[in-house]
């Protein structure tokens, strides 16, 4: 296949990867279309982007939420045996106490450095960085699908071809073998006829077997199982003008703004910005609103009861004109009564709100260096930004030569098939009128032969540059 073989194969390795539970298509005529929608469904390297990116979105969401309210909820029991605190009374008692505290607390960040607020911007800019990874990975794959389509159609072509100049060469044959029965051709003529019919065979064989291969090779970038029934829709491909509708820096400046990968390293640059600020803050004070409900309960708690009143000796004595009189007392009687669940939880309710202030004074040196490797991550994300515009341009200066190039050689390779052509005629006149011998036919045959070839190859090399021109410029027809 030639230069038309090579970028081919190594744009296919960017997508190819290995058979994944894919669709079965077992007897299908597929369009273009069909098979860009089929491939970025089963592709596995764009599943990763749409994962990486759903996580980015995830994190964006958590920064988010970040700023709301923490809310928590605690409850504790225990047990206890022997000589236990009754922590109703703070006073010990012997008998086994079982106790609970139930609290539900809040908290609030109401300043933290604007670390909360740049966080929120850092994974909002590597969300969308995301989407563009995942767009870059879909237009790689287009781009991909585009090619080993049009290599299929040119395999098509190349065999159909192989055909035609078969074809000839069997009615050269024929009428070979007729003169040579007659006696009327020499030996090596008819066995020249003869060789190149079988060369003719083995080139339709060939041409089959490539064939074989591009669909292969195209359906494993489509995650398909392989079918020898498969079909694909022969595309109207554009004429070779040579007029293309940009000029190299025209496609470059038209990238910068359009091409995924760089929209991606500017946002990863900008979120590698907001990254700095993060860490910076860390460096700066808390401030945090807190509250708090609280209540308890224990199995020893108990209520005072009144059940009667009744007079009783104090143990005093009072000097009277009577003697000595003892002093009584009205004394009221209580009962202990334990207090149910239901009122302790109620009764024991109280509530608490304070304001904190967290100043960092020395956390081993934690920020300090969570800033320099923010600052690390943020000139490694600019260089790579500034080493993705260069080999973009390194890149669209190539195939924009490579594109003038091939224009050049399907001009000359039409001019020379023209010429060809003309010469064939003329030579296979004088070869069937008995004027030349068969090696002077064959090599005129043989010439025409490879400059079609040739220039099939040269039509296909051109659609495909100017495709990978649209890849650039992130308008990618079909």
């Amino acid at each position: 296949m030639g230069r038309l073989g090579k970028y081919f194969f190594v744009f296919a390795l960017v997508a190819t990867g290995k058979l994944a539970v894919a669709q079965q298509i077992t007897d299908s005529v597929l369009t273009l279309q069909q098979c860009i929608d089929i491939g970025v469904k089963n592709n596995l390297l764009i599943k990763q982007s749409e994962a990486q990116m759903e996580l980015n979105r995830i994190s964006w969401q958590q920064a988010r939420e970040n700023l709301l309210p923490s809310v928590n909820g605690n409850a504790g029991q225990n047990f206890s045996q022997g000589r236990s605190l009754n922590p109703f009374t703070n006073g010990y008692v012997e008998r086994p106490v079982s106790s609970g505290s139930y609290s539900l607390t809040g908290s609030l960040i109401l300043s933290r450095g604007l670390t909360l607020q740049n966080s929120i911007r850092q994974t909002a800019l590597a969300y969308q960085a995301g989407k563009m990874d995942l767009e870059q990975a879909k237009n790689t794959l287009t781009l991909n699908l585009i090619i080993g389509y049009l290599q299929v159609l040119n395999s098509e072509d190349q065999l159909e071809r192989a055909k035609t100049q078969l074809a000839l060469s069997e009615k050269q044959m024929e009428r070979a073998d007729v003169l040579n029965k007659e006696g009327a051709a020499s030996p090596q003529q008819f066995y020249d006829i003869k060789g190149q019919l079988a060369g003719d065979k083995l080139s339709v064989i060939n041409a089959a077997n490539a064939l074989t291969n591009s669909k292969l090779t195209l359906l494993q970038m489509l995650n398909v199982p392989y079918s020898n029934n498969i079909r694909f829709q022969r595309q109207a491909t554009d004429a070779v003008t040579g007029n293309y509708s940009q000029n190299a820096d025209q496609v470059y400046n038209t990238a910068l703004s359009n091409f995924a990968l760089i929209k991606s390293g500017t946002l990863k640059t900008q979120s590698a910005e907001k990254a700095v600020k993060v860490a910076k803050g860390g460096l700066l004070p808390t401030l945090a609103l807190s509250g708090g409900l609280y209540t308890n309960y224990s199995s020893v708690a108990q209520r005072s009861i009144f059940v009667d009143q009744t007079v009783a000796p104090t143990g005093d004595f009072i000097e009277t004109p009577a003697g000595r009189q003892p002093v009584y007392t009205l004394r009221s009687n209580y009962v202990g009564q334990n207090i149910n669940y239901t009122d302790q939880f109620r009764n024991n309710y109280s509530t608490g709100v304070s304001v904190g202030l967290g100043i960092p004074i020395l956390n081993g040196f934690q920020s300090k260096n969570r800033i320099a490797q923010a600052k690390i991550a943020l000139q490694t994300a600019k260089d790579n930004e500034q080493a993705n515009q260069v080999q973009l341009k390194v890149n669209i200066d190539q195939a924009y030569a490579n594109m003038g190039a091939a224009f050049e050689s399907y001009q000359l390779l039409q001019s020379q098939t023209e010429a060809f052509t003309e010469s064939f005629r003329i030579a296979e006149a004088r070869f069937n009128a008995g004027a030349s011998t068969s090696v002077d036919f064959l090599t005129v045959k043989g010439r025409l032969d490879q400059t079609m070839i040739s220039l099939i190859n040269a039509r296909y090399d051109y659609l495909i540059r100017t495709r990978i021109l649209d890849y650039y410029q992130g308008k990618l027809s079909l």
